[in-house]
């Protein structure tokens, strides 16, 4: 079982824990940090996933949905500045962890092509971030201690419900005082059919498609290098 680490998550966590530390206990505590979520955790959550090898995946330069992004800038609203050793965690994980850097695109993009090229019963995706739900297979959230597997209708439905309720963290908008209660309530008709929820969301955005194609681009982890998502409907024109 290979375990599939947001390296990302990991750097900005342990530098803001030890901004008021020096670097090297800073280096310690990530180092200490990540062995204790490989060796431990992991281990003790599934009696059938035990964890023998692992990789590690930072997001580098470039991020093809910058481009995408029209009705907001994509993660515009991070303009808070990064804590001091953030960029020394960075360069710790790259430099002894090996940890590969992704260029043109996310850390979330080579983990969730990577998941499904080894297939979703190989790997665990470890990380704390929800976008991951739409990958079906083994997740394991570190801070929680939680381990759950989601199936392919499971992360379907996630990715469905992100369309409508949008993305806050990365500043994606959704439908105004729609939230994952309700979005889950609007799916929950469609049977998991892809077309009934693609046609659920134009109804919700009033038509308007290109924001709906909008938020499913920017929220759509790649599951195949350079893929861009499209439509169901244009999925079966193509006969694909």
């Amino acid at each position: 079982m290979i375990a599939l680490l947001d390296a990302d998550i990991l750097a900005y966590r342990i530098a803001f824990a030890c901004k008021d530390e020096k670097v090297n206990a800073a280096r310690l505590r990530l180092s200490s940090y990540i062995i204790d979520i490989l060796a431990l955790k992991v281990d003790r959550t599934y009696t059938d996933c035990f964890v023998d090898d692992w990789k590690l995946y930072i997001t580098g330069k470039g991020n093809f949905r910058e481009q995408l992004a029209i009705t907001a800038p994509y993660k515009g609203n991070r303009t808070a500045p990064k804590p001091e050793h953030h960029q020394a965690m960075r360069d710790w994980l790259l430099k002894e962890w090996n940890a590969i850097n992704v260029q043109g695109s996310e850390a979330d993009d080579a983990i969730a092509t990577e998941a499904t090229k080894l297939g979703a019963g190989n790997c665990i995706m470890v990380s704390v971030d929800k976008d991951f739900d739409q990958i079906p297979g083994w997740h394991y959230n570190f801070v929680k201690d939680i381990g759950y597997y989601v199936t392919e209708e499971e992360g379907l439905l996630s990715f469905y419900k992100q369309i409508l309720t949008g993305d806050d963290a990365d500043n994606i908008k959704g439908i105004y005082g729609i939230g994952p209660a309700k979005a889950g309530k609007m799916l929950a008709e469609t049977d998991n059919d892809e077309l009934a929820m693609w046609q659920v969301c134009l109804d919700a955005y009033e038509g308007n498609d290109d924001r709906v194609l909008e938020n499913a681009r920017l929220l759509w982890l790649r599951r195949y290098d350079n893929e861009l998502w499209v439509p169901p409907t244009l999925r079966i024109d193509n006969g694909n």
